[in-house]
């Protein structure tokens, strides 16, 4: 697999290649360049991978939840990502105590991991899909020096996918009301 850092500049593509699995691959082309797996179909925990290594990444909590990072085999969390709900975004803090900006679009079809001065480091837009979830990912020059690169792009979709998830469930829950 290619290192995350030598795909700055280029357009990448997260998609699940099978409908009926909570699989995703991301893609330079036709070759793989990471992957993301939920344990099932549906909880939260999931499992990325990429030439640098591997991460999971779970939400936790109900009124006020936040997302963990943590290098697998692990139990240290090496970050978390807080949502702002009022804001449609919100803040990945990490350890160090670096933190970086999230946002979105009102229609949760685009997300971005911005530096607190908002500037962007990883964008992904066309999130969608109805049998099958994808987006276009767009990785920064500047992200290309942050050694965590891999598993916050990794996370960034992590996080798409559970906001189309909420969002279905929204969406199935008025159809039922």
């Amino acid at each position: 697999m290619k290192r995350m850092q030598e795909l700055a500049g280029r357009e990448l593509e997260w998609v699940q290649p099978k409908a009926t699995k909570r699989g995703f691959e991301l893609r330079d082309g036709e070759e793989v360049v990471a992957t993301l797996t939920f344990r099932s179909a549906f909880g939260s925990l999931a499992t990325a991978a990429a030439a640098e290594g591997s991460w999971t990444f779970k939400r936790v909590g109900f009124w006020r939840a936040r997302v963990t990072v943590r290098a697998a085999g692990s139990e240290a969390e090496i970050a978390e990502f807080t949502n702002n709900t009022w804001t449609a975004g919100g803040t990945l803090r990490l350890a160090d105590g670096r933190t970086f900006r999230a946002s979105t679009n009102f229609w949760m079809t685009s997300f971005e991991f911005q530096t607190e001065s908002e500037n962007p480091l990883v964008r992904f837009r066309k999130v969608g899909g109805m049998f099958h979830l994808s987006c276009k990912v767009g990785i920064d020059s500047a992200a290309a020096r942050l050694a965590e690169l891999p598993w916050i792009v990794a996370l960034g979709w992590y996080l798409a996918v559970k906001m189309h998830d909420d969002a279905a469930g929204a969406a199935a829950g008025a159809a039922a009301g």
